[in-house]
């Protein structure tokens, strides 16, 4: 087995701030000012919208407190996917690598491309992807349908269904931000950090302005007196909650308000709506792909993580916290004021921008739109600059194409990034921002279980193996991370089978993929 931590020619470039900076990055994207409109609809409580967001910090700091005993244990190139194969086997390391080249790092990039191009036609309708934008290719009958039978399901599910095909001037807008993005990054990791830090800087500056927007100037005491009065029973009376109640108990059942069983399925919508948050805290993990570029990365690594993740957790729940005293948490769709719609049904989903709109009419989104498209862009320059190094790691134990195993004369892996490049171009013409959502999630909910499940592997198996930090509050606190995971997936299989079990067989088809590709390579060497 080749050693894919050898570090080939990288340059250890990233220091603690650097580290901190892709991992906040990542993480903040577009999500934070959008989801919370959905999850508002399927939760009804505003106690029960900040547990969600809670839950989601929770588990993000848990997974982080164990990522970093690897990453200080192995700080090479490639991250999990080294971890992986060293818990386990190369099978599993390929898993996590085929799915995150297919849907999961892939997926986020052309997702938050998207995003991107959709607040640009705030300001330029024609450059979006809404209904004001320019439609340069069309196809109206087009009619596929990709069903999926499962056997405890009377029917079978509709995982795919479109009836046209249609690019807008958005598509093309964000392929042209992916492939921008990704010649900067073949310049060097230096050019790719630095254009990080900025954009993450102006970001998290960006929160902390709506937050104090929020506190300072929309607060109105009625409002967050009223959305504080009744925490928790609004969840009952939402269509989600019927909807989950239907799918467990069955057709024509009238579903509970009250009891143990009521209670049980509330708890379930709450793993359905963690999908929107869970989303917005994702990418954590990809600073890990870089381990070989970090300098010291026993130490950096692992604070950069607890850093990285708690400063985002707190600024998640601070700036829904500025939701809750500006707008009312429920109201109409067909509402004709900003206060009259609320959070739930915020016009598009732009909670954000409806707070904004109470700060300053007629010019409120515009500004929201800016500050969105400054996260969104620096979100995809984080998921661009590391994820090549995945693809690296592979190619370095041939498990990917030769090509993108080596670095280019500025010490990047300059054909792993138009590898991934040329896939998220594709990608974004696949679906929608909320479809990729949903297929990512699931995927990543399960690599994210197994990679903390082989902290336990590895202490069993490698108890020598030098160990710089240690994960705070193992065995349990990894445990609890681990079977917070696990019932969250399966809750999702339950709640949200459209997307779910596509992203568990797009798992399970990287298997024959796998011994494909090895027989392949025998068959070649």
């Amino acid at each position: 087995m080749s050693t894919s931590g050898d570090s080939g020619g990288f340059r250890q470039r990233l220091g603690l701030f650097d580290c901190s900076m892709l991992i906040a990055g990542t993480m903040i994207g577009s999500g934070i000012f959008i989801v919370s409109s959905e999850m508002a609809r399927d939760v009804g409580s505003t106690g029960w919208l900040l547990v969600v967001w809670l839950v989601s910090g929770l588990m993000t700091i848990l997974g982080a407190l164990s990522y970093a005993e690897l990453a200080a244990m192995m700080p090479q190139a490639g991250g999990q996917y080294i971890f992986l194969r060293e818990s386990y086997s190369p099978l599993f390391g390929f898993l996590y690598g085929w799915t995150s080249f297919t849907v999961i790092q892939t997926g986020t990039i052309a997702a938050v491309a998207v995003a991107f191009a959709k607040f640009l036609g705030v300001l330029f309708p024609e450059l979006g992807v809404g209904d004001g934008a320019k439609v340069l290719y069309q196809v109206k009958d087009f009619h596929y349908v990709i069903k999926l039978p499962l056997p405890w399901l009377a029917e079978s599910l509709t995982v795919f269904d479109r009836t046209d095909f249609t690019i807008k001037a958005g598509h093309v807008v964000a392929v042209l931000v992916i492939l921008a993005l990704t010649v900067w990054n073949t310049r060097g990791v230096e050019q790719g950090k630095w254009l990080q830090n900025i954009f993450t800087v102006a970001k998290i500056g960006s929160l902390v302005v709506l937050i104090l927007v929020g506190v300072l100037v929309t607060f109105n005491s009625d409002i967050a007196s009223k959305n504080f009065a009744d925490l928790w029973s609004g969840i009952f009376g939402t269509k989600q909650f019927a909807e989950v109640a239907r799918s467990v108990q069955g057709q024509g059942v009238a579903p509970p308000n009250h009891g143990g069983i009521a209670t049980l399925l509330a708890w379930m919508v709450i793993g359905g709506a963690l999908v929107g948050a869970l989303f917005s805290s994702d990418a954590w993990n990809n600073v890990t792909f870089s381990a070989a570029e970090v300098h010291n990365p026993r130490r950096n690594l692992p604070l950069s993580l607890l850093i990285g993740t708690g400063l985002v957790t707190v600024l998640y729940l601070l700036a829904n916290c500025a939701y809750l005293v500006s707008l009312p948490l429920n109201g109409t769709k067909d509402g004709a004021t900003v206060l009259s719609r609320g959070i739930a049904y915020a016009a598009d989903e732009r909670v954000a921008t409806a707070m904004m709109e109470q700060a300053w009419p007629g010019r409120g989104h515009f500004v929201m739109a800016v500050a969105i498209m400054i996260s969104t862009f620096g979100c995809i320059n984080g998921l661009i600059l590391m994820g090549a190094r995945l693809y690296y790691a592979m190619a370095r134990d041939n498990l990917f194409f030769g090509a993108v195993g080596k670095l280019n004369r500025n010490g990047v892996p300059g054909s792993g990034l138009w590898f991934q490049a040329a896939w998220a171009c594709l990608l974004v013409f696949s679906g929608t921002y909320g479809d990729l959502l949903d297929y990512v999630i699931f995927a990543a909910l399960l690599f994210y279980a197994m990679t903390v499940a082989g902290l336990f592997v590895l202490r069993y198996t490698r108890p020598a193996m030098e160990r710089p930090y240690r994960a705070i509050g193992y065995p349990i606190l990894p445990g609890l991370y681990v079977i917070l995971c696990t019932v969250v997936m399966l809750d999702l299989l339950i709640v949200k089978p459209k997307f779910t079990w596509p992203g568990l067989i797009l798992v399970l088809a990287g298997i024959p993929v796998y011994f494909l590709w090895k027989g392949f390579r025998s068959a070649k060497s």
